[in-house]
C-alpha cells in the first residue's frame, strides 16, 4: 500500500472549504493530475460517487470514489476503486479564524512484482501531487 499525506492551513472557514470540496468538478480545477469527473450521482448519506480519470504519472488511470463520509464541515472520506484501489479523504479543522486541511490516500498499486519496483517513484509523485492540490485549494479559496 502506498500511503501520501499533507497538510495546510486556508484563511477561509471550515464550512467553507467543506462546501467547496464538496463540489467535484471543483476537484478537477484544484488537482493537476485529474482529467475527467463524470457521472456524479447523490448518495443518501448526502455525499456523491463518481468515476474519475487520474493521470498516474502521465499514465490514465480510470476509476470510481464512493463517498463512505460526509460529515460537514469536518470530513470527506472516500473509497475508490478501478485502476487504483483504496481511500483517500480531506479532514478540516478550524484554526485561528481560518481552517487546517489534511489530504490523505492510501491505496494499491496494481500488480504485485512491479508495484514494487514504482512504489517508491508513485510515492514521491503523490506526494507532490497532494502538495499542489493543497496549494490550488488554498489559491481558489483566499481568491489569490
Amino acid at each position: 500500500m502506498v500511503t501520501v499525506a499533507d497538510d495546510i492551513e486556508i484563511d477561509a472557514s471550515p464550512e467553507a472549504v467543506f462546501e467547496y470540496l464538496d463540489e467535484p468538478t471543483n476537484h478537477r480545477r484544484i488537482t493537476p493530475a485529474i482529467s475527467e469527473v463524470s457521472n456524479v450521482e447523490p448518495l443518501d448519506n448526502g455525499g456523491k460517487e463518481l468515476d474519475f480519470t487520474y493521470r498516474l504519472v502521465a499514465v490514465p488511470v480510470s476509476g470510481h470514489l464512493v463517498q463512505t463520509v460526509h460529515d460537514p464541515p469536518n470530513q470527506h472520506r472516500f473509497e475508490m476503486s478501478g485502476g487504483l484501489s483504496g481511500e483517500l479523504g480531506f479532514e478540516i479543522e478550524a484554526v485561528d479564524g481560518g481552517s487546517r486541511v489534511t489530504y490523505s490516500a492510501e491505496y494499491a498499486i496494481p500488480g504485485h512484482v512491479i508495484s514494487r519496483v514504482i512504489e517508491p517513484f508513485v510515492r514521491r509523485y503523490n506526494e507532490s501531487e497532494l502538495e499542489s492540490t493543497l496549494a490550488n485549494l488554498k489559491a481558489e479559496l483566499e481568491g489569490e
